[in-house]
């Protein structure tokens, strides 16, 4: 298994290469242009199925590259948003083709409904709140 997802990482990461992006900060970047307003790094944690420190971890390149802010919270100080830069849209807006084409490769060497059928397939598993009871 960790074979096949290095396998779709490296499909990704080299097609973002030329960008200066790796797959997961592109899906962060891709993650953000969804919110109306900028989230909390909890919200956007929930909305990436991670957990708030790797998110912290994956951020602080972005945030080094000034591609994302980390503001205060409106209301809650506590609270950080994750704010995209015009920088950061930018570099989005160049990486989505790039993408994209990484994404038509995958399904026509997997094909079609068999890439469709593993995205809910992953999504399923990744809000199904019963397997957050399993325990190591």
């Amino acid at each position: 298994m960790r074979k096949a997802s290095r396998r779709l990482t490296q499909l990704y990461d080299d097609a973002l290469e030329q960008s200066g992006l790796r797959s997961t900060q592109f899906a962060i970047l891709a993650e953000l242009v969804t919110f109306a307003e900028p989230p909390s790094m909890a919200e956007l944690a929930e909305a990436l199925v991670t957990d708030r420190s790797a998110l912290g971890h994956n951020l602080r390149p972005l945030e080094r590259e000034g591609l994302i802010e980390l503001r205060e919270g409106t209301g809650d100080r506590r609270k950080r948003q994750v704010v995209m830069t015009a920088r950061g849209r930018a570099l989005f807006t160049k990486a989505l083709p790039l993408w994209q084409a990484a994404q038509t490769r995958f399904q026509e060497v997997f094909g079609e409904a068999e890439a469709a059928q593993l995205r809910l397939t992953l999504l399923r598993i990744a809000y199904n709140e019963r397997l957050g009871l399993l325990k190591d």
